[in-house]
Order: structure tokens, then sequence, then C-alpha cells
């Protein structure tokens, strides 16, 4: 079972904790990984690019000329695709892009890519985390003194005001709940700062 140390938010080892390999050992695998970020990708795709059909085009309804005797082929309509200024064949219409992912996977991926920051020792793992106030100078400073730098998520058991609202100046720092991680957000992270009830409260959904 991997074991961490536990810091307090000052940046001091305070104990150990010991964490299920069912969650935080789990071997890596490309394929699940790939499934649910695509998944999760797409579901993030706007689907609200649109053009306009043959039926929807400003236009004249008029027979552009007459049907025999012309020597050419025969035409309908000016809003045809084929003229400028026509309606386009086949374009694209308001969508979504959302696709059904087991969620036996959606949980595997999530325990591979834990397990993923804990063999990195990018999962930093605090005895309790507690900003006074909401300024931005209360969260650099929990970041200097755990020595963390780049894109770092803090992941927490439940919302705390004061931590989103100094999270909100920073781009590179996010704070999100247990409930509401996703694969492609903890993946596209430097470090993963939790609190010691946080890390036990995925491993009991997770293994649910």
């Amino acid at each position: 079972m991997p074991k961490l140390t536990l810091l307090n938010q000052a940046g001091q080892a305070v104990g150990e904790i010991t964490l299920a390999d069912a969650v935080y050992g789990v071997e890596p695998n490309q394929q699940v990984i790939y499934d649910v970020v695509k998944a999760q990708r797409a579901a993030m795709r706007q689907g609200n690019s649109s053009t306009k059909t043959k039926a929807e085009v400003s236009g004249t309804n008029k027979k552009p000329f007459r049907q025999k005797g012309t020597g050419h082929a025969r035409q309908g309509s000016l809003r045809n695709p084929h003229y400028v200024g026509g309606g386009i064949a086949f374009g694209p219409k308001p969508r979504s892009y959302d696709y059904k992912v087991n969620k036996k996977i959606r949980r595997l991926a999530l325990k591979i890519v834990l397990s993923d920051k804990v063999r990195t020792n990018e999962f930093i793992v605090l005895d309790n985390l507690a900003l006074e106030s909401y300024k931005t100078k209360g969260l650099v400073e929990v970041l200097k003194n755990l020595n963390v730098s780049g894109k770092v998520m803090f992941l927490l058991e439940e919302a705390n005001q004061n931590i989103d609202t100094a999270s909100r100046n920073m781009p590179n720092i996010v704070a999100q709940t247990t409930e509401h991680a996703s694969v492609y957000d903890i993946m596209n992270q430097n470090f993963v700062v939790t609190t010691e009830k946080a890390a036990k409260k995925l491993e009991e959904v997770l293994l649910g």
C-alpha cells in the first residue's frame, strides 16, 4: 500500500498516511485513459455551429431560366447548393457530441491518474487546509510552504469559499471537490494537493 508523508499547510511533516492499493496503486492503462479523456473533451464541445440549408437561405423562388431550349441543365432555384449564396448541403447543425463511457471505465481511469500522481510524487496530502480569509496571498503562502509550482489542483472534500475565491486570481491554480474531479483535470495538473479527509473520501467512492 502506498505510504505518503502527511504534511500541514506550513509544509511540515506531521505523520504518515496509508492509501488503498485499489485506488492509489493501480497499474497504467493507456487505452482506458484515452477513452475517458476523449469522451470528456467531446462533452466540452459547444456543438453550436450551424449552416443554412436550401430552405433557410433568403432568395427568390423564381425559376432561373426556362426548362427547355437553353442547352443547359434544368434548374429550379437559385438557392440550390451549387449556386453562390445558395444553401449548404450536409452542413453542420447544432448537436451534442456527448457519448457514454461505462461507469466502471470512468472510475478505473480516475484510479489510474491518481495512482500516477502518487508514483511521481505529485500527490500531496495535508492534515487540514484552511485559510483565514479569501485573500490570494494566503494561498500563495501555502504553495510556497509546500514548494509546488506550475499547475496545481486543490482537491477538497467539500467546497471552501475562501480557497475558491483566493484561487480565482491565479490562472494556474484550481480548487475542485472530490465529487467533481475529472480525469482530464487531474492529468492537466503538475501537482494535486488534497487533505486526508478528501483522500479517504475518494477511496470510499471509488471502492464503493
